[in-house]
C-alpha cells in the first residue's frame, strides 16, 4: 500500500516511520526542509518538496493524510489538494480539526467524490513505539480503505483504533478525550501540590506519586509519566508556569453549553490555563485594589 503523509512534525514523522516499518511505502511532505532531510535519512521514504509532488508521485486512487496543525495549515493544504486530487481519491485529517469543519470538509470534499475521513490521533512523542490511539469519522467504505493503515498505526491491529461514526464523529470523539485529558492533569497537579504544600511532613512527592501506581484506582498512563518525571528530579523552578491549550478543551466547554451538559471539571481546568497564560494578571491585581480600598491591606509591589 502507498500512501502520501503531509507534515512531518513530532506526531507526523513517528506515523511516517511507524507505516514504513509496516511494510506501506510512505511518500511525505513538509514545508520545513529539516523535516524533511532529516526523515529522509532514517528511513527508506520517498520525500519531496511539495504538496504538488506529494499528489504525483502516486498513483489513483490516492490516500493522502494530513498531519499538520488545525486551521490555516489545514486549509492551505486542503486548497493545495482540491486542484490537484482526482474522484476516488481519499482525504485523511489526523489533525486537531473543529468537528463542525470536519463536516464542512467531507461535504466540500463529496461534491467532487473524493472521500474524506476525520481521524483524532492520540499518542504524542511515545506513539511510534507504543501505537497510536485512532478516533475515525467517516463513510464506512472510506474507513475500511483507511484500516489497513490503522491496524498499523494502532498498539495492536484489533484494538487501539475505532470507526466512531459518520464525518465529524472522529474528530468529536478527539475532543472530548482531550478535555478529559485536561481535567485528569489538573486533578493530579492539584493534589501533588496539597502534598508539597504540607511542609511539615517533609513528604517525597516523588515517592508518593510512585506509590499510588501500584494498586491505586488513580493509577494511569498519565501517572506512570508524571512519577517518572519527578523521580528525575527536575528544578521546577526553572519551568514558567504556563500552560498553553491547544483549542479542544474550549470547543468542549462551549459544546457542552451548547447541549446544556454540566461540565465543571473541564470548564474549570481551561480556566486554570487560561490564568497560567496571563489571564488572571489583571483580576488579580484588582483583587488586591479592592482589597485595599475597603480594609486599608496594601498590594504588594512585584519583585525588580
Amino acid at each position: 500500500m502507498k500512501i502520501g503523509l503531509i507534515g512531518l512534525g513530532r506526531m507526523g514523522a513517528g506515523m511516517a516511520r511507524r507505516l514504513a516499518r509496516g511494510g506501506v511505502q510512505v511518500v511525505a511532505q513538509d514545508v520545513h526542509p529539516y523535516a524533511r532531510t532529516s526523515l529522509a535519512a532514517e528511513l527508506e521514504a520517498s520525500v519531496v518538496d511539495t504538496i504538488p509532488a506529494l499528489v504525483a508521485a502516486l498513483d489513483p486512487p490516492r490516500v493522502v493524510w494530513l498531519m499538520v496543525p488545525a486551521g490555516d495549515a489545514t486549509e492551505a493544504a486542503l486548497e493545495a489538494l482540491y486542484a490537484r486530487l482526482d474522484p476516488g481519491d481519499l482525504v485523511v485529517d489526523g489533525g486537531n480539526a473543529h468537528y463542525r469543519d470536519s463536516i464542512k470538509r467531507g461535504a466540500a470534499l463529496a461534491e467532487r467524490s473524493i472521500a474524506f475521513v476525520d481521524a483524532g490521533v492520540s499518542g504524542g512523542v511515545w506513539g511510534l513505539a507504543n501505537g497510536y490511539m485512532l478516533m475515525l469519522g467517516g463513510a464506512p467504505e472510506a474507513v475500511e480503505r483507511v484500516a489497513p493503515l490503522a491496524r498499523i498505526l494502532a498498539p495492536a491491529p484489533d484494538r487501539g483504533w475505532l470507526h466512531c461514526g459518520p464525518g465529524g464523529s472522529g474528530h468529536f470523539v478527539k475532543m472530548v478525550h482531550n478535555a478529559i485529558e485536561y481535567g485528569m492533569m489538573q486533578a493530579y497537579a492539584e493534589g501533588l501540590a496539597l502534598l508539597v504544600a504540607k511542609q511539615e511532613f517533609a513528604l517525597d512527592v516523588a515517592a508518593v506519586a510512585e506509590h499510588w501506581r501500584h494498586g491505586s484506582v488513580i493509577r494511569s498512563w498519565l501517572l506512570d509519566l508524571t512519577a517518572e518525571a519527578l523521580a528525575g528530579g527536575p528544578d521546577l523552578a526553572a519551568i514558567a508556569p504556563v500552560v498553553r491549550d491547544s483549542g479542544e478543551g474550549r470547543w468542549a466547554v462551549q459544546e457542552a453549553v451548547e447541549l446544556g451538559v454540566p461540565a465543571p471539571v473541564t470548564a474549570a481546568a481551561l480556566t486554570m490555563r487560561f490564568a497560567t497564560q496571563g489571564a488572571n494578571d489583571f483580576p488579580a491585581r484588582l483583587l488586591a485594589l479592592m482589597r485595599n480600598a475597603f480594609g486599608g491591606h496594601a498590594p504588594e509591589r512585584p519583585n525588580p
